[in-house]
């Protein structure tokens, strides 16, 4: 769990005053773990800290004080305060950012580190955690003495999706919510998006999706989900010749056979095609796009923060392909 500035500032961009909400500390049973977040503004939040009567209580407690800026801190015993039987204990910090809030946090800090409350100098395990972060080693929230350490959450991953059909539906819809992730969802004509496409999903209809490679970031994972076989091929063919973190097909082992053969015909090595996965999913979970989209979307996750404990070693985050 990790300050998310990005999505901060896009919320406070489009809900002008905005309230955050963190688990700075827990303990006992919990509904969830210290860092868990969650923003709110007038007549409408994303996240969730969980726990029902604990998240309800603490957003109407928050949107009542939107317009007064400032940081509360509060402990709450589950049981007792709100008739939980989870039997833990939870201090929430909430705090309300605006515009010229957020032009005070430095972008290029790797943690957030500020007083929430009370009038005590920085405490050592806060002053380390920010030396080791530009160090290039951020560690765990930190909340001690009245300060708050979080570390910052870097640019999300680039995740292209190409077909809006069933499959491509059930993964953005298992995918958009996590913050790891920036999706570009690619089709031929934008009738056959769905009604609702999440906030945090950018829709680009194109007549050729193949040529919308181009425009990906070489970091950027990939999913190929058409269909089309011709246009699954060319796809393939763009992004080999284009560069990328990761790429996955959806197909049969007898439709990749058919594919590895083409592609080394367009000129491709063996090493860069099997770069490329084929099939996508979990075959345990099944056929299902929802099965499908679990064993994707699991498997991208895992991968995402795998490579973010590697970044805080300080080793070397290395291309490859998403198992999934």
């Amino acid at each position: 769990m990790s300050f998310d500035l990005h999505a901060l500032r896009d919320t406070v961009a489009s809900h002008g005053v905005v309230g955050r909400i963190v688990i700075a500390a827990h303990a006992g049973s919990a509904p969830r773990e210290t860092g868990t977040s969650m923003l709110v503004w007038d007549g409408g939040q994303s996240g969730t800290i969980g726990g029902g009567a604990l998240e309800y209580q603490a957003v109407n407690a928050l949107r009542a004080r939107l317009a007064a800026p400032g940081t509360t801190v509060d402990k709450l015993p589950l049981g007792p305060a709100l008739g939980q039987c989870c039997g833990g204990a939870v201090t929430l910090v909430s705090e309300v950012f605006g515009a010229a809030d957020l032009a005070q946090i430095d972008p290029s800090d790797a943690v957030h580190a500020r007083r929430v409350s009370g009038d005590a100098d920085m405490p050592l395990s806060v002053t380390r955690l920010v030396a080791q972060a530009r160090s290039g080693q951020p560690g765990p929230l930190t909340f001690q003495n009245g300060w708050l350490a979080e570390p910052v959450r870097s640019q999300p991953t680039p995740l292209w999706v190409y077909g809006a059909g069933h499959v491509g539906r059930a993964i953005v819809g298992a995918m958009a919510p996590l913050p790891e992730f920036a999706i570009t969802w690619v089709d031929t004509e934008l009738n056959r998006f769905p009604d609702h496409i999440p906030a945090s999903v950018t829709a680009l209809p194109a007549t050729n999706p193949a040529a919308t490679v181009a425009m990906a970031p070489s970091h950027a994972q990939h999913l190929i989900l058409t269909y089309a076989h011709t246009l699954d091929l060319e796809l393939c063919h763009q992004l080999l010749s284009h560069g990328f973190a990761g790429a996955g097909l959806i197909g049969s082992k007898t439709k990749w056979a058919r594919f590895q053969t083409r592609l080394r015909s367009l000129g491709h090595a063996d090493a860069q095609i099997g770069r490329i996965t084929c099939p996508i999913g979990d075959p345990g979970l099944g056929k299902h796009p929802q099965a499908i989209a679990l064993g994707v979307a699991a498997a991208l996750v895992m991968q995402s923060r795998s490579r973010a404990r590697d970044g805080r070693k300080g080793t070397q985050a290395t291309g490859g392909h998403a198992k999934a």
